[in-house]
């Protein structure tokens, strides 16, 4: 199979396109910075990876996709970096709307077609809430990153119209060496570590690698399409977390930081972390998923003793 991926060299695809590479598969890297993606992924080790240089415009990248069996989408702005003024929300939401526009805009062109686009959205689409449940059936939340993830979302949706099977995760919170997790290392580690808000904040997380398994069979399964959340059957709450983090960590779990502090330093984007949502993964759970890291603290082992 060849897979084209955009959002190759972050977090989640560079552990992607590892996984891909291990079982064999061919790989088109859709990347801004192709200097940085050859390092990432040098030819010696991924003999069977063609890098790509890639825009969220039109271009020669497109009619690389007509050569690929299978896309994966993961491109888009990081959300937690800095303050979200008026000019980063724009470009949190182009990098996604725009970014996903395209590359459906390739496939539909595309002679082959791809057989099948999976495409990452966020739990974001349900809204913040402290008493709510929320699993692929509920309706969606009306703050800014409910609205991103609509029009994430309805770009994707498109491709069905060309006969493309489409697979839509919704990511929860991911957990691995990297990502939100290395965010909250640093004060556990100097003995300073705590719950971030209230800690009654729901907390809904997946770790990575069954973040990955899960992209390999909506790839790979034929009967696997519409949208599953991509979240562990477990999620828990700010102060869970907080405690479980430091149990692992061997470390006190008793400072908070307070909720203005991450304000000051998100604006806006503060609203991920202080407020949260408690997501379940009904249908990934009735696909047969199996996940490796069903469990907090077995995940959070896993992830500090490998690091």
């Amino acid at each position: 199979m060849k897979v084209a991926v955009t959002g190759a060299t972050g977090f989640v695809g560079n552990l992607l396109v590892q996984r891909l590479h291990q079982e064999g598969h061919r790989i088109l890297v859709l990347t801004r910075n192709t200097a940085f993606a050859e390092k990432v992924f040098p030819f010696q080790a991924f003999p069977n990876l063609e890098i790509v240089a890639y825009t969220t415009q039109s271009g020669s990248w497109q009619n690389a996709i007509a050569l690929c069996d299978g896309v994966v989408n993961l491109a888009g702005e990081p959300i937690s970096e800095g303050r979200w003024t008026p000019e980063r929300k724009q470009e949190i939401l182009n990098s996604r709307k725009l970014g996903t526009q395209k590359i459906v805009q390739a496939i539909v062109n595309a002679n082959p077609k791809p057989t099948v686009l999976v495409n990452a959205s966020a739990i974001g689409y349900y809204g913040t809430s402290q008493t709510a449940t929320f699993d692929e059936t509920s309706l969606s939340g009306n703050d800014f990153l409910a609205q991103v993830c609509q029009a994430w979302e309805a770009e994707a949706t498109k491709v069905k119209d060309a006969g493309v099977r489409l697979v839509i995760l919704r990511f929860g919170i991911i957990l691995g060496s990297g990502g939100a997790l290395a965010k909250m290392i640093p004060p556990f580690q100097l003995f300073a570590g705590g719950p971030i808000g209230n800690g009654r904040q729901w907390f809904s997380w997946i770790h990575v690698d069954d973040l990955v398994n899960l992209i390999v069979e909506a790839l790979t399964k034929p009967e696997i399409e519409g949208v599953y959340n991509a979240t562990a059957p477990n999620p828990v709450r700010m102060a869970d977390l907080s405690q479980t983090l430091g149990q692992v960590m061997h470390r006190p779990s008793w400072l908070p930081v307070p909720g203005f502090a991450i304000e000051a330093l998100l604006g806006d984007g503060a609203i991920v972390v202080l407020e949260g949502q408690k997501v379940l993964p009904k249908r990934t759970l009735e696909t047969g998923f199996e996940y490796r890291y069903s469990n907090l603290q077995s995940a959070l082992t896993e992830i500090l003793t490998k690091s």
